[in-house]
């Protein structure tokens, strides 16, 4: 079974020009198959801000009304998309940047709940991946670049929190590969004390988890990293670590940075 390497990317990273073209450049080096999840940074915040539409986060998710799925499918999908491509093709890494609507690669439901109106937030499973046509890409030497936007098949756009289409992804072709998850991010793993840059964990568990998590001991934006972390390895993803963005090319080679997740 080939090695599929699937890295989700955000926040600090893509809003440090420098820093992100210094990481593109150690992800066109991986060898093999690969694919590219990234996030928006601050860039949508900070338009947000200049044309006055409001922005509300609950547990590290975005409540998505019509403005702001205007201003993020214009930012996630527009510029930081292509933009992505067009450094990794200077890499002579033959990216393609896509939305989930694209090729219906990506198909969502509006997210219902009880009590909190997300808005144009879109929820998905391993079903609402097109993974044969991601396999086909792959096989022809391409390199997926996944935005956060996604479509519901109703000719409406969604956005889905990134870090849940890199578990999705990742667990809808763990049978077609060996799968690799890496949530890159500017901390060296989970954080026994936030204070400590230090103290990361070398491996978590569900239960250690659920332990600092009722402590408040982890960052709220980290929390959509390590559920969909667990989700993807208790659903077929052979190994899912948590590492800092700079340490890409020592965890491809080495495969001990950052926190690994287990079972």
């Amino acid at each position: 079974m080939n090695k599929l390497h699937i890295i989700k990317i955000g926040g600090a990273l893509i809003d440090d020009k420098k820093s992100l073209k210094a990481f593109l450049q150690q992800f066109s080096q991986i060898e093999g198959a690969k694919i590219l999840i990234h996030g928006g940074g601050k860039i949508a915040e900070t338009l947000a801000e200049k044309l006055k539409i409001t922005q509300t986060m609950i547990d590290g998710r975005r409540i998505t009304n019509k403005k702001t799925l205007k201003l993020v499918t214009m930012v996630y999908a527009g510029r930081i998309n292509k933009n992505i491509v067009a450094k990794l093709q200077s890499f002579n890494c033959n990216a393609m940047g896509f939305s989930g609507a694209d090729g219906n690669l990506i198909q969502a439901e509006k997210r219902q709940h009880p009590t909190i109106n997300f808005g144009f937030v879109g929820d998905i499973n391993e079903k609402s991946i097109n993974h044969e046509l991601i396999i086909n890409m792959i096989n022809l030497g391409l390199v997926p670049v996944f935005s956060a936007i996604t479509h519901d098949k109703k000719g409406n756009l969604l956005n889905t929190n990134a870090d849940t289409i890199a578990g999705t992804i990742a667990q809808a072709l763990s049978n077609n590969f060996e799968t690799e998850l890496l949530f890159c991010f500017d901390k060296n793993g989970v954080l026994e004390n936030v204070e400590d840059e230090d103290s990361n964990l070398k491996t978590i568990n569900k239960s250690e988890f659920s332990d600092l998590k009722s402590q408040g001991k982890l960052h709220k934006g980290i929390l959509p990293k390590l559920e969909n972390a667990f989700k993807a390895k208790e659903n077929g993803v052979q190994k899912v670590s948590l590492i800092n963005e700079k340490k890409l090319s020592d965890q491809i080679k080495q495969g001990n940075e950052g926190t690994e997740i287990c079972l």
